[in-house]
């Protein structure tokens, strides 16, 4: 497995400007990175530091984040997907990360699903059209995200399925789906197919792997006897110097 640090918040503290993170990203020796909205970057500068280094980005997120489960933001929704795929392009058409929105009160769970999977369905049109996948990712409600409608991977690989294209597949979030207390052998036994890309951070605390509980030796193991060879993403609050942050990191991870 390929490591891809998420220099959102590594190389932060030692470097402001994206661009030159994604040389210190080369420099220590990374071929993959990734990062979260691109709209307050400039995406011409860190277009030209990819093709001067050769780093490959494992995702950006849709921005703005619009919600996928509130019809009244379907619009919005799909305009972002647009600008956004428009950004990828010139950025390696890395896949884009796609945010649920909130639950809304007082609508069935049917409801919700059925909207999500409106909205998917338009937005993965415009997404094979231009190339590029989309990853939808459950997060967790019980420290951040509070009111977030996706917070199961089970209900995030049966909008994957109901929409049934192979251009939206899955973030897992090793962090997020801890959280939530789930069994991640359980829950992604015999639908690792659907997943992408997977990010990794330790729990609680959402730091590097080995500062806090979670069994990192156990954790690769069984995401290899799934069947996951992909990009682990880095995506963890880094409580080290970054270059002191991803030895540890990778110490634990064993990669």
């Amino acid at each position: 497995m390929k490591l891809s640090p998420c220099i959102e918040w590594q190389f932060a503290d030692e470097y402001p400007e994206m661009p030159d993170r994604i040389r210190a990203i080369k420099a220590a020796g990374y071929d993959h990175a990734e990062y979260h909205l691109w709209r307050d970057k400039d995406v011409d500068a860190v277009a030209a530091a990819l093709d001067e280094t050769g780093i490959k980005l494992t995702g950006i997120c849709v921005d703005p984040r619009r919600s996928i489960v509130d019809p009244a933001q379907h619009g919005e929704f799909l305009d972002a997907v647009r600008d956004s795929l428009i950004a990828a392009k010139k950025l390696g058409s890395p896949p884009m990360i796609v945010a649920s929105g909130f639950t809304r009160e007082g609508v069935s769970a049917e409801e919700h699903f059925d909207t999500a999977v409106v909205a998917l369905k338009q937005a993965v049109a415009l997404a094979e059209a231009s190339g590029v996948m989309l990853v939808i990712e459950p997060l967790n409600d019980r420290v951040e995200h509070p009111g977030m409608y996706l917070v199961s991977t089970t209900l995030g690989l049966d909008l994957i399925e109901a929409v049934g294209s192979p251009n939206l597949r899955m973030l897992y979030d090793v962090y997020h789906s801890a959280t939530m207390g789930e069994d991640m052998e359980e829950v992604l036994a015999g639908r690792m197919h659907l997943v992408h890309h997977i990010q990794v951070a330790d729990m609680p605390g959402r730091n590097e792997p080995g500062t806090a509980t979670l069994d990192w030796p156990a954790t690769i193991a069984t995401l290899r006897r799934l069947g996951y060879e992909g990009a682990l993403g880095l995506e963890y609050r880094p409580t080290l110097p970054t270059l002191e942050s991803l030895a540890k990191s990778r110490a634990a991870l064993g990669l």
